[in-house]
């Protein structure tokens, strides 16, 4: 494998560079999506393209596809030196570039397999709606293993070496509503002062208690209200609220009691409060045969000094709502120390690219071990 290997390394390297500089936003991978077909149509693959949305996957060997990989897709929008562009500060860009290098490698063995691989492109990650998509599309419906990857900060992983796991926590992000009543400034009786609403949100939010052996969090992150008149009390305002918890368990306690922070604080003043969670993410449910698959296969292509132990991380990621919603999936995501600086979603964001073909290596014999 590891002459395989080499040869295909000025390929990755090529397919890096495109990936990288062709970032592409959560929904709208469409080219990213016919760059990726074409390399594989060229390698005597047969991609599967979506109608409906951006992504494809290609089965690999013979048979119901028993074992797989999924790689996220998309770029963020964010400000790169003064201009707001899509920009790959996740690492997605490597998570693609592997995940080809799986597939070209699976294909030169193809016959010697003893089973079927599937190597999924989801998109919209960033959105935390691509696993969800895919899974209302039964892709995963007959595997019995799914593995997944994730370039690690360097503070949390040193450069070269890789965990088995990724326990990321669950996250959940609302938007709300107040609906008070406009007032005079010197007569404040008359109205509902939806500021007055949203620092109420504010103080109760810290008043909400889970577990204490568990890390958990809600905090508003955005807030407007008023015009540009300042003698108007203002009666409507909308916010955000950013709730992160490190299990599925807290995360429940934690969105009971934001609910009960906003019922309690539109009786009290009487106010409307519309809120809604736009976003939620699941706590990671790992299985500790993949765990052990994905451990074994660090250990042969890097040594034991160089696994290390499952990385434990407040960030969120939508692959665990695969095994979320297939309980019976065995799934873990490989944790790849690549010494990401100055860390994930920096506008800046870099890592030792050349740590690709390792995880093209421990991918693919993550991928053997589980056929």
């Amino acid at each position: 494998m590891n002459e395989d290997l080499q040869r295909l390394q000025p390929k990755l390297v090529e397919i890096f560079k495109h990936l990288h500089e062709h970032p592409e936003i959560s929904w709208q991978e469409q080219q990213t999506t016919k760059y990726i077909a074409n390399i594989l149509k060229d390698a005597d693959m047969e991609p599967h393209v979506f109608e409906d949305i951006p992504g494809l996957y290609v089965d690999i060997g013979k048979g119901t596809p028993k074992v797989g990989f999924r790689t996220d897709m998309d770029a963020l929008w964010q400000d790169v030196d003064g201009v707001f562009k899509a920009n790959h500060s996740c690492g997605h860009d490597g998570h693609m570039t592997m995940a080809i290098g799986t597939a070209l490698l699976l294909k030169e063995m193809e016959s010697v397999l003893s089973g079927a691989v599937r190597i999924i492109f989801q998109p919209a990650e960033e959105k935390a709606e691509g696993a969800h998509a895919l899974v209302q599309k039964g892709l995963i419906d007959d595997l019995d293993y799914l593995f997944g990857v994730h370039v690690r900060p360097l503070k949390e992983l040193p450069d070269g070496t890789h965990a088995p796991a990724i326990y990321h926590g669950a996250a959940k992000i609302f938007t709300g509503t107040i609906i008070g009543e406009d007032a005079h400034g010197s007569r404040p009786e008359h109205g509902i002062n939806a500021i007055e609403v949203g620092a109420a949100i504010v103080e109760g939010l810290q008043k909400i208690w889970t577990d204490s052996n568990v890390s958990a969090s809600a905090k508003m992150t955005q807030f407007q209200a008023g015009g540009s008149s300042a003698n108007i009390i203002p009666g409507k305002a909308t916010f955000s609220i950013d709730a992160r918890a490190q299990t599925n368990e807290a995360m429940l306690s934690l969105t009971k009691g934001i609910e009960r922070v906003k019922t309690s604080v539109e009786i009290l003043y009487g106010a409307m409060i519309d809120l809604r969670a736009d976003v939620h993410v699941v706590a990671a449910l790992v299985n500790e045969d993949a765990v052990e698959i994905m451990r074994t296969a660090i250990i042969e292509v890097v040594g034991e000094e160089a696994c290390a132990p499952p990385v434990v991380t407040p960030g969120a990621e939508d692959f665990h709502f695969y095994t979320y919603e297939r309980p019976n999936l065995k799934a873990t995501m490989l944790g790849f120390g690549c010494g990401v600086t100055p860390g994930l979603h920096h506008p800046k964001m870099t890592f030792n690219r050349e740590r690709l073909m390792t995880g093209v290596s421990i991918i693919t014999r993550a991928i053997l071990r589980a056929l």
